[in-house]
């Protein structure tokens, strides 16, 4: 087995994930034997799902055993993973996935290791390549074990061969699941039947189609970096272009979506977004609490807030409308409009557009509100949400955009009244 994949931890802390299997153990003893000449400090971390009963407490104590005669330090978790996969609606295999990256999360947030490493080796990432592809996959999905936040793998490029035969040479004992032969589960029908018939057709097939992986890998690497330089954030907005070539607005997409909370996409619902670049502005869809929307030439992702429905008398303060705080006062501030305060009627409220509304604009004609801010190219979701001055049907001032010919200053103005409007 080479090693030089130690050089990468030198003189960190690396914590292992362990479940007593043989990977596992590998990869806990290779860091053992090399802690003290790469300076590494190491643990371990082993994680109880409540799956398999006894026998599962079997290889916690087998690990608790493995890690104490070396004074290895190891971090243990438990969980009813059944009982969570049942109220999330998830797989055991996924509940339990999701289960262990959390524990390893824990380590990372909590400064109790600098990486955590799992023994993920050359023929996992073979199986899952094959299995993902066999489901319906991208190039992202091809890329099935990669390394994230603190979370490495450095096994990928070793063989179970390799893992076995070091276990073997050192007597290293460990324990072996007996649901890994359990071919009910597709990853073990691919692992025990698929990738075996591949190699005997193809010499060293699960190393070409690991290593494809790894390519695929960088390649989408390169793609999402692009995308991620077409991405404009704005005040907890997402912006895309419209005419992004395809491979990239998709990726973009998904980056949105994931921002806004949206783990659990599918095919279909990029699907749904993707239709938006072809359709008229204002036409949206609609995830989990988010909203996409075609505004011109880009796609727009947001969480919409509640609109304000309520009124302010007209006066001097600070007035929380919805997503905008509004200031009404004597002193300028940047991007605040002007206007002479004595011309505002008795009676005039702040408030957000309402069917009906007129707009005079500054040195021009009255005309309906809505088509003021359509002619202004102001998006009718921002549109139904800017703080206005108004009376009955008639807006003195939109906020953030312009004021009445009827209220504008002149050389007989007395007082001034300045108008902002931030984002809260």
């Amino acid at each position: 087995m080479n090693l030089d994949f130690l050089k990468k931890y030198e003189g960190k802390r690396v914590a292992t994930a362990v479940s007593g299997g043989a990977d596992s153990v590998c990869l806990l003893q290779v860091f053992y034997e090399n802690a003290a000449l790469y300076h590494i400090k190491l643990s371990a971390i082993t994680c109880e799902h409540g799956i398999r009963g006894e026998e599962s407490l079997r290889d916690l104590e087998f690990v608790k055993a493995f890690c104490a005669e070396r004074k290895i330090p190891l971090f243990v978790f438990f969980a009813d993973v059944p009982a969570r996969a049942k109220e999330s609606g998830r797989g055991l295999e996924e509940e339990g996935r999701a289960f262990r990256y959390e524990c390893f999360e824990k380590i990372l947030s909590e400064g109790k290791a600098d990486v955590v490493a799992t023994a993920h080796h050359e023929g996992d990432l073979a199986e899952t390549v094959l299995f993902r592809l066999a489901r319906g996959t991208s190039l992202t999905g091809i890329n099935a074990i990669r390394e994230r936040g603190g979370i490495v793998r450095p096994f990928l490029g070793v063989t179970k061969e390799e893992i076995l035969d070091y276990l073997k040479e050192r007597k290293i004992p460990y324990v072996t699941d007996e649901t890994n032969d359990d071919e009910r589960y597709s990853r073990n029908a691919v692992r025990k039947n698929v990738l075996p018939a591949l190699e005997e057709i193809v010499h060293g097939a699960g190393a070409h189609i690991a290593g494809f992986a790894r390519r695929a890998g960088e390649d989408d690497d390169y793609l999402q970096s692009l995308a991620e330089c077409a991405i404009r954030r704005e005040r907890g907005e997402i912006f895309i272009p419209a005419d992004l070539p395809r491979p990239l607005f998709l990726r973009a997409a998904v980056t949105a979506i994931i921002e806004l909370g949206g783990r659990d996409y599918g095919e279909k619902l990029l699907l749904e977004i993707e239709k938006l670049t072809d359709l008229q502005s204002g036409r949206k869809v609609i995830f989990r609490g988010a909203e996409a929307v075609k505004e011109g030439n880009q796609i727009v992702f947001y969480r919409p807030c509640e609109r304000f429905a309520g009124e302010f008398p007209f006066a001097e303060g600070v007035f929380e409308m919805g997503k905008f705080r509004t200031t009404i006062g004597k002193t300028q501030k940047q991007g605040a409009l002007y206007a002479d305060f004595d011309k505002f009627p008795a009676g005039c409220v702040l408030r957000t557009r309402r069917e009906g509304d007129r707009f005079a604009p500054f040195s021009g004609k009255e005309k309906p509100l809505k088509k003021f801010l359509t002619d202004k190219k102001i998006p009718a979701r921002i549109g139904a949400e800017l703080p206005l001055v108004a009376k009955g049907d008639t807006v003195y001032a939109i906020l953030g955009v312009e004021i009445s010919e009827q209220v504008k200053v002149t050389e007989e103005t007395k007082r001034l009244v300045y108008l902002t409007v931030d984002n809260v």
